[in-house]
């Protein structure tokens, strides 16, 4: 069945989109759960993390990342992953096998391990040789002092050094970075990134569809939203067309003209 047409709606660009990303975040989905998904949902999907390392342990990794491939969708390898190789001195191993294993995407952070700016500078310029980047910037552990003073440099350079998007830390709780303990939107850290970087240029991780709507008001449709729940492809996609009550904006008005209470 074609999908409906009849509402007026927010324009919405068709893939491949440079802005107006959904980034989703798979702890470990296996192909059936993926094929599934796509089936309804792989027009509103841009890039898929395959996060938590399950990517080094899933047998089955290179049947779904062929799926992906199908759909259009970029396939981007986690960060904590990353940071781990790198720790351990095998980051260009671990970049070699991405490559290999069909990752058009790495997501390079410093949340995890003790990595220096220029650490993650070096890094990130070796991984653009063969990837899109994506920075993250932001600690995964909550309480994070500071974000909106310090953030904007390290987008900066993480983008000097040749990634392409910037990434808010949010985790998977929304509690962290971009977020206070209660999962509200912290302002000001938004801002000093958008203000630094640009809106266009920034991803940022919002897990909750109440920090998802947020952005949405904030910056419109087009916003790029990242660690989004792979149940939760399609609402979003509601909420960027304002098909849900957090987001829609509906001219409310009796047959007569006057508006209603």
């Amino acid at each position: 069945m074609p999908a409906a047409s009849f509402l007026d709606l927010p324009y919405r660009s068709a893939k491949p989109r440079a802005i107006g990303l959904t980034h989703v975040l798979d702890p470990g989905a296996g192909r059936g759960a993926t094929a599934d998904l796509l089936e309804s949902a792989a027009a509103h999907i841009d890039i898929w993390k395959v996060g938590w390392g399950t990517a080094y342990v899933d047998t089955a990794l290179a049947a779904k990342l062929a799926l992906l491939a199908e759909h259009d969708i970029a396939a981007c390898l986690g960060g904590t992953l990353l940071e781990i190789a790198w720790a351990q001195g095998r980051a260009a191993e671990c970049l070699d096998w991405a490559r290999d294993a069909g990752f058009r995407h790495v997501e390079v952070s410093r949340g995890t391990v003790a990595m220096s700016l220029a650490e993650k500078r070096d890094l990130i310029t070796r991984a653009s040789r063969d990837f899109t980047v994506l920075a993250e910037v932001g600690a995964k552990s909550p309480g994070e002092q500071l974000a909106a003073r310090h953030w904007p440099a390290e987008c900066r350079s993480d983008l000097d050094a040749g990634a392409s998007l910037v990434v808010t830390e949010g985790r998977q709780s929304g509690t962290v970075g971009t977020f206070d303990g209660a999962g509200r939107v912290r302002p000001d850290v938004v801002e000093a990134v958008v203000s630094a970087v640009g809106v266009e240029r920034v991803v940022f991780e919002a897990p909750r569809s109440a920090q998802q709507a947020w952005f949405i008001r904030r910056f419109g449709p087009d916003v790029n939203l990242g660690n989004v729940a792979l149940s939760d492809a399609l609402s979003v996609e509601t909420l960027r067309l304002g098909l849900r009550s957090d987001t829609a904006a509906v001219d409310r008005r009796d047959t007569a003209g006057s508006e209603l209470a």
